[in-house]
């Protein structure tokens, strides 16, 4: 029998890495910008990002495509997933063709600054019938194709007052049907513990069909207050997110998690600064999951 010393430090034990990695959403940091965020975060020793369309948009204007992957590069960051702000691609309606063009330019630009993903909230308020869960599946493959294209996959992520995925059973169910390679769906903590969703409901997830989770926490108000801003660092919410993140964790996800935020007190703050935070409440929160 070897002894507990040796079986500690064998390479398996030695190389044991978290389940889960820290990750910043463009939308924490807005009002600083595309470089000024992302140095920031850099400097308080982020090393994977989220950018976002609007951020990279603005960049653009004065600014090249290499020079924003230089920024990445430059500052030892590297590009989890990318935001195309492209809405419409999930629900059936009318300008869907005109969103999967929008979308197609977003993914050459996303797949240029090496990003594996992308994704898209699908935060309608249009009224549905239940035939449309079936009429919008070969538009979808359709728009994992177009990600295909680029070598990236692309996230559905369930918004918890749309009227069409609000609820991770329905986003797991709309993933099966759909069942392309390159599409899954995005968790976001949020929506999840905000929403119509139960934790029980956690235990549906097979492997492989989360591809991407969003990491924010659930202010102490009544649940009328909540809306999509209402949402707060890590740690400082009432969210069981330890108990999620292990939960997660076990059904198999084992990729980065971007905080995103988007109250102005946060959006405005000084990135290093509110990086540090994050990244401290965060990894305290990691270690409670066993992560």
């Amino acid at each position: 029998m070897l002894p507990r010393r040796t079986v500690l430090q064998s390479p398996l034990a030695l190389a044991a890495k978290p389940t889960m990695t820290l990750s910043m959403h463009q939308f924490t940091s807005a009002a600083a910008g595309y470089r000024k965020a992302l140095e920031g975060w850099a400097k308080a020793d982020i090393r994977q990002v989220e950018p976002s369309a609007v951020a990279l948009d603005d960049f653009l204007k004065t600014d090249t495509l290499a020079s924003a992957k230089r920024v990445l590069t430059d500052n030892g960051l590297t590009i989890v997933c990318g935001v195309p702000g492209v809405l419409g691609l999930i629900d059936p309606n009318p300008k869907f063709e005109q969103n999967l063009n929008t979308f197609k330019k977003r993914c050459e630009q996303f797949a240029a600054l090496g990003a594996p993903i992308v994704y898209t909230p699908v935060g309608t308020s249009a009224k549905f019938a239940a035939e449309d869960y079936t009429r919008c599946i070969d538009n979808v493959r359709r728009v994992a194709e177009t990600a295909r294209e680029f070598n990236l996959k692309i996230a559905a992520e369930f918004v918890r007052n749309s009227t069409f995925l609000a609820a991770l059973p329905t986003a797991l169910r709309l993933h099966r049907q759909v069942s392309h390679p390159n599409f899954g769906i995005l968790f976001d903590c949020y929506h999840f513990w905000s929403g119509p969703s139960k934790f029980e409901d956690m235990d549906m997830i097979r492997p492989g069909e989360i591809i991407h989770a969003h990491l924010n926490d659930t202010p102490d108000l009544p649940w009328e207050q909540l809306d999509l801003i209402t949402r707060v660092i890590p740690g400082d919410g009432i969210a069981p997110l330890a108990k999620i993140l292990r939960k997660l964790a076990d059904k198999g996800y084992t990729g980065p998690i971007s905080v995103e935020l988007f109250a102005a007190n946060f959006q405005q703050a000084d990135p290093f600064a509110l990086a540090t935070e994050i990244k401290r409440k965060s990894e305290a929160l990691f270690k409670k999951a066993r992560l």
